[in-house]
C-alpha cells in the first residue's frame, strides 16, 4: 500500500531547533475523549480497532509532511562491552551468566579493534549494547573489571568510548541501560547520543512468569527516570517498545504515550522504536507467540499517530521478512545496520545488504539516505560537547557527508 502523492518537506534540515510544544494536534494523546465523551480517533480503543487501511495512511501521512521521502539509516558497529547483567529478561540471549561461554568484559585492545575494522567500511557509529551493572549480581564481573582497572562497568565504558573517539572517526551511541543523572553527565561527555528502551510502562510484566521478572533495572520508573535525566542534560536519546512480552495494546499505548510526554517536556527522544519479540531456544519464554505481522503494522501506525511528527519511527528490518511493509506504517528510520558486525540481541537475524534495503526502500517510492547517530535537527546544538565532531562527519543536510546507499 504504496502512497503515490506526498508532501516533500522534510525534517533533513540540520538548522531546525527541536522545542517541546503543547499537544494540541490531532496526533497528539493528552486528551483521548471529547467533551461530549465520545472516543477520539488517537484513542486506545480506536487505534486498536479502527480499519487497519486507514490507520497505516493516516501515519503514513503524518510521517510524509514531516520526514519528507527520505528513510534513513546509520552504518555502525555494535560493541557489546560486556554480556553479563544482573537482569535475566525471558526473552534474551544476549546475556551470560558466569562460567558459560562468552561470559565476559571485552578488553580495549578488542573494542579498539572492532571500531577500526567498521571505520575501515565506512561505518560513522560506534553502538555500545551491554548488560546492566553485572558487577552488582556477580563476584566475577567484579573481578573481570577489577582486572581491567575499574570498579563498575560505566566507569568502563566511559573510558572505552573515549578510546574509540581518541583513536578512530567513529562516534559512540551508548545503550547501557538504566543510569543516574550524574552518569549520564559523564557518558554524555564522550557520546552523540545516548539510548535505552522502555520496552513497557506494565508492571505487571515484573510478575513471577512473566518477562521481567527478577528484572531489577526492568522497573518502567527507573526507566522513566533515566529517560527523563537525559532529557535535562539535553541529551539526543532513542528509545522504543518491545510487543509481544505479554503486555495488552493498551499498556503499548500507554508506553508510547510516556515516552511522547517526557520529549514534549524536554525535546530530546530523536526516535522511538517499534521492535517485535522473536522467540529464541534455550529461554523462558521460547515457546511463546510472536506478534503477527498484522499486530506489529498496527503498533507501527499508532505509534506515528501518537509521537510528536518530529520523533523518528524506527523499525528493524532484519526481523521481518516483507520490512518493507513498515513503510506504509509511517516510519522513516530503519536503524543502525553494520557491514561488520551481527545484531548481537538478534544474532540469528541477519542485516539485510544496503543495496536490498535501498532497493526495496525506492520500490516504495523513498529513498534511503545515511544519517548519523544523531539527527539532523540535533546538530545545531553547538553547546553538545561533540558537536565540532560529529559536524565534521555531517554534509549541509546534516546527514552523514559520506553516503553509503548502495
Amino acid at each position: 500500500m504504496a502512497l503515490t502523492s506526498r508532501e516533500k518537506g522534510s525534517v533533513f534540515d540540520h538548522s531546525v531547533k527541536i522545542r517541546p510544544r503543547i499537544s494540541t494536534g490531532a496526533n497528539q494523546m493528552t486528551a483521548i475523549r471529547s467533551s461530549t465523551g465520545a472516543a477520539r480517533p488517537n484513542a486506545p480503543e480506536a487505534l486498536g480497532s479502527a480499519d487497519l487501511a486507514d490507520l497505516m495512511l493516516r501515519a503514513g501521512a503524518v510521517r510524509d509532511r514531516q520526514w519528507g521521502d527520505a528513510i534513513s539509516y546509520s552504518r555502525k558497529v555494535f560493541i557489546p562491552l560486556t554480556t553479563m547483567c544482573r537482569n535475566t529478561c525471558g526473552y534474551c540471549t544476549f546475556v551470560k551468566a558466569p562460567g558459560e561461554p562468552g561470559a565476559n568484559f571485552m578488553t580495549p585492545e578488542e573494542v579498539l579493534a572492532v571500531a577500526i575494522g567498521g571505520e575501515r567500511l565506512g561505518c560513522k557509529e560506534a553502538l555500545f549494547s551491554l548488560g546492566e551493572r553485572p558487577e552488582r549480581r556477580y563476584p566475577e564481573a567484579r573481578a573481570a573489571l577489577a582486572k581491567l582497572g575499574y570498579s563498575t562497568t560505566v566507569d568502563y565504558l566511559v573510558d572505552a568510548c573515549r578510546l574509540v573517539l581518541d583513536r578512530t572517526t567513529l562516534v559512540p551511541h551508548v545503550n547501557a541501560g538504566t543510569l543516574t543523572e550524574e552518569e549520564i553527565a559523564r557518558l554524555r561527555e564522550v557520546s552523540g547520543s545516548m539510548g535505552m528502551m522502555l520496552e513497557n510502562v506494565s508492571r505487571r510484566l515484573g510478575r513471577p512468569g512473566m518477562a521481567h521478572h527478577a528484572c531489577p533495572d526492568k522497573a518502567p520508573l527507573l526507566r522513566l527516570r533515566t529517560i527523563e535525566a537525559a532529557g535535562r542534560l539535553g541529551v539526543p536519546f532513542t528509545t522504543g517498545i518491545l510487543i509481544g512480552i505479554g503486555e495488552t495494546f493498551e499498556e503499548r499505548i500507554e508506553s508510547l504515550v510516556a515516552i511522547n510526554e517526557l520529549h514534549l517536556r524536554h525535546g530530546h527522544v530523536q526516535e522511538v522504536i517499534v521492535q517485535n519479540f522473536r522467540a529464541k531456544p534455550g529461554t523462558a519464554m521460547a515457546e511463546w507467540l510472536e506478534p503477527s505481522r498484522t499486530d506489529m503494522m498496527r503498533t507501527l501506525s499508532a505509534a506515528r499517530l501518537i509521537l510528536d511528527p518530529s520523533i523518528s519511527l524506527q523499525a528493524p528490518p532484519n526481523l521481518e521478512e516483507t520490512f518493507e511493509d513498515y513503510i506504509d506504517c509511517g516510519i522513516n528510520d530503519w536503524g543502525g545496520i553494520s557491514p561488520l558486525t551481527a545484531d548481537h540481541i538478534n544474532p540469528e537475524r541477519a542485516w539485510p545488504a544496503i543495496a536490498e534495503l535501498s532497493r526495496r526502500t525506492a520500490a516504495r517510492g523513498y529513498r534511503l539516505v545515511e544519517r548519523l547517530t544523531v539527527y539532523p535537527a540535533y546538530l545545531g546544538r553547538e553547546t553538545a560537547p561533540l558537536h565540532a565532531t560529529l559536524a565534521g562527519l555531517a554534509g549541509p543536510d546534516g546527514l552523514a557527508r559520506d553516503q553509503f546507499v548502495a
